[in-house]
């Protein structure tokens, strides 16, 4: 039985990374190696000539640097806001608070997707669009959760904390925000960073809305990079895969780093419901 479990993971696992051997693979051979047929699963000869005509065609330092300043302010305020108000849902008692918590996972029920023309017209609306005030549309909402699905991980985690810890905090005289900063977040960083990963990754990976919202070249970002090596009647897919590395690396280096933590926070958010 444990032969079969371990065959079946093996599997699993060499069906999702295929796919990322598939494009290092295809950035080390020119055009003609990747069309060959029977495919080639090792390059011939092992260049980087398609890494350096990208960095020459691409400027990744502004890419890199327009996402950071979407992605830095935008992981603040998620980790901030997000906490606060699961926080509140978990710890604190008022009135209505079973309603309110339910309105708010209610909200995942709705796709994106239909609030977006209202949104995008109601940025325009406030004439945020056409200069570097373009970046708040895809910073400001990250300062009110980021998402239902964050207060929900985020609370099912704190459900997990004894509440004789807040009693025993309010006897000595502390009060919510001090039993929030002092005593929950220490214990639910673990619950905290795979939020962040998740945002992390929504952030670096959200074509559709920097899209939309970074109309000059000048403002793309990485997960728009890619599309400047698409041509109309030709496109060089060595290069695109090379520039898929480039830009997928950081997000990669990221998860292998706080795996553990994101590992140990899905497991212990499971505990209770």
């Amino acid at each position: 039985m444990k032969t079969v479990s371990y065959g079946f993971l093996s599997l699993l696992a060499m069906t999702v990374f295929l796919p990322m051997y598939w494009i290092l693979r295809s950035s080390f051979m020119d055009s003609m190696e990747i069309f060959q047929f029977p495919p080639l699963w090792f390059p011939q000869t092992l260049s980087f000539e398609n890494y350096r005509e990208v960095m020459e065609r691409i400027h990744f330092g502004r890419l890199f640097l327009n996402t950071f300043i979407i992605l830095v302010p935008v992981l603040i305020g998620v980790g901030f806001t997000s906490s606060l108000a699961a926080f509140g849902f978990a710890r604190i008692d008022f009135p209505l608070k079973n309603m309110w918590f339910s309105l708010v996972i209610m909200t995942i029920l709705l796709p994106s997707i239909i609030t977006l023309v209202p949104t995008y017209i109601g940025w325009s609306k406030l004439n945020v669009l056409g200069d570097w005030r373009q970046f708040l549309p895809l910073i400001v909402p990250a300062f009110f959760g980021g998402g239902a699905f964050n207060i929900f991980l985020l609370r099912q985690f704190l459900l997990t904390i004894p509440r004789e810890l807040d009693e025993s905090a309010i006897i000595d005289g502390a009060g919510y925000f001090t039993i929030y900063r002092s005593i929950i977040m220490p214990l639910a960083k673990p619950a905290v960073i795979v939020v962040l990963l998740f945002t992390f990754v929504g952030v670096w990976n959200d074509f559709l809305g920097q899209l939309i919202y970074l109309g000059k070249e000048q403002y793309h970002t990485v997960a728009l990079g890619l599309q400047s090596l698409r041509g109309n009647l030709d496109t060089r897919f060595n290069l695109l895969m090379a520039c898929s590395v480039i830009l997928v690396a950081p997000a990669v280096i990221v998860f292998l780093i706080g795996q553990r933590y994101f590992i140990e926070g899905i497991a212990t958010t499971g505990i209770k419901g």
